[in-house]
């Protein structure tokens, strides 16, 4: 068993941050997109604008 703990899903990032968990996220708001984006990577803007993500999905 490993002993890594996740982020539990429902966890937000700002565009910029470090993505703090492997996984599907999606846009806090409106209009709204998915992505899978991989711990360690920066959070991306969206549609040209900052955004919050939010952790919907374990990669």
């Amino acid at each position: 068993m490993s002993t890594l703990t996740k982020a539990p899903l429902g966890t937000t990032a700002r565009t910029g941050e470090t993505c703090p968990e492997s996984g599907v996220w999606q846009v806090v708001g409106n209009p709204t997109t998915t992505a899978p984006i991989s711990k360690g990577n920066k959070m991306p803007p969206y549609a040209g604008q900052a955004v919050t993500w939010k952790l919907i999905q374990y990669a």
